[in-house]
């Protein structure tokens, strides 16, 4: 019998051992997954490591009695069960859409470049004069739907009279999917153009937020897709280019990000399916089209929570514990892997900031004061834009700016509309271009 010091050492050697058998298969199968692109949904990569991890256990404990080698298969067995859950769909692997909306009728606009994109149409309402010029919303994500929140905020603007059209860009929302490698940025610049050639107006206004500002920026420096725009609100944009997209610089004020509390609801990132598939996208160890879990199965899989900290990256500090719910379940729609292949378009395309610099589309840019995108990404529109007529500093608002809080909707409603409208500004023309350096030495 040993001695009772030695058998805690042999009782954590025993733990070890089992540790080792069960960590062994589960990474041997990600490696797999990664080298087959998740082949199969996963189970090349499960029937070839739960097959090797059992062939190896077998093979060391030949000359072992039969009740050690069969307990031996236990850590074995356990990692085959761990990695088989990441193979097994728990979502539809069809699209399912979310339901229709009960305050807007929702399109379906098939238009010239292939792409079935979902639409809204907000008619101008209230008092004020009509415009003559439609108002077009391009929604961030880049593939997400247009959220509830917003929604609202299109109502405002068409409650000042303006004609209201908002469309969710190809595979976010309502709109259909298209093959993986179809998604870019430069699709997302000619589905633009033409949906506004669809409205048959001749030209529009457009408000682009977030990715939606960068599509926009991006319409702008295309003289054919300029063309058709009067006038382009860019607001909060992110990385217009490759060069940009190398900025990790600085950003706003302090955000609500790791002080709010967390979001409620289920998490697909809390199963192990869509965790692995998830986080091997982000990390570019999984390509966006990859055969484990496919679009439509990744799009009805993700849920708001999910988003839960890029949520409160949208607001301010001071903000944090009344976060407004910016969506419903139902409602909300995120494409993981479609955002993340235009992502990848954008950060792989050349500068087009000489195509930019001739730009003549009057424009204005929004800055929020707690913004969560790089500055230098806002600056960089600024600087190589020469048609950005005003830019406006949004004072006490995060990268949502139009949030239902306080009066921030009424505030950004009045900075949109006045340029829109050829109006004073509101606020101050600030930064101008001659301001960059000192805006950014102060991290304002």
């Amino acid at each position: 019998m040993p001695p009772p010091a030695i058998r805690p050492l042999r009782r954590a050697g025993r733990l070890l051992a089992a540790t080792a058998a069960v960590v062994g298969p589960v990474a041997l199968f990600l490696a797999l997954l990664v080298a087959t692109d998740g082949a199969g949904s996963g189970f090349v990569a499960w029937s070839a490591a739960a097959g090797t991890a059992v062939v190896a256990v077998l093979w060391r404990g030949r000359r072992r009695p039969r009740r050690r080698r069969l307990v031996s298969l236990l850590p074995v067995l356990v990692a085959a069960a761990l990695t088989l859950s990441v193979c097994v769909p728990t979502v539809p692997t069809t699209r399912r859409h979310p339901p229709a909306l009960p305050f807007v009728t929702t399109e379906h606009w098939r238009l010239s470049t292939g792409s079935e994109v979902a639409v809204y149409h907000y008619p101008p309402t209230g008092d004020s004069p009509r415009q003559r010029v439609p108002l077009v919303y391009l929604n961030g994500g880049p593939v997400r739907g247009i959220s509830v929140l917003d929604h609202r905020f299109l109502q405002r603007l068409a409650g000042q009279g303006h004609d209201v059209y908002a469309y969710e860009q190809a595979g976010g929302g309502r709109s259909g999917l298209l093959p993986m490698d179809q998604y870019a940025i430069t699709r997302s610049v000619h589905d633009l153009a033409a949906f506004v050639g669809r409205l048959g107006t001749g030209r529009a206004d457009v408000l682009g937020f977030s990715s939606g500002a960068v599509v926009l920026t991006r319409a702008l420096a295309d003289p054919a897709v300029a063309a058709r725009l009067r006038r382009a609100v860019i607001a909060e944009p992110g990385p217009m280019d490759g060069p940009s997209a190398r900025f990790t610089e600085q950003k706003g004020r302090p955000l609500a990000r790791d002080i709010a509390p967390a979001m409620t609801g289920p998490r697909s990132t809390h199963l192990p399916r869509y965790a692995v598939a998830f986080g091997l996208m982000r990390l570019g160890l999984l390509s966006p089209d990859n055969r484990l879990v496919g679009q439509a199965e990744g799009d009805n899989a993700f849920t708001a929570a999910d988003l839960g900290s890029d949520t409160a990256s949208a607001y301010c500090a001071r903000d944090a514990h009344r976060i407004p719910v910016e969506d419903t379940a139902e409602n909300f729609s995120f494409s993981a892997a479609a955002s993340l292949r235009i992502q990848q378009t954008i950060k792989d395309s050349p500068t087009i900031a000489p195509q930019l610099r001739r730009s003549r589309t009057p424009a204005m840019l929004m800055i929020a004061e707690c913004s969560s995108q790089v500055r230098q990404w806002q600056t960089a529109v600024l600087a190589d834009n020469p048609a950005i007529r005003r830019t406006q500093y949004m004072p006490g608002v995060g990268h949502h700016m139009w949030n239902g809080l306080d009066d921030n909707d009424q505030r950004a409603a009045a900075v949109i509309t006045s340029f829109l409208q050829n109006k004073p500004a509101p606020l101050p023309d600030y930064p101008t271009r001659a301001d960059i350096p000192a805006f950014l030495r102060d991290h304002k």
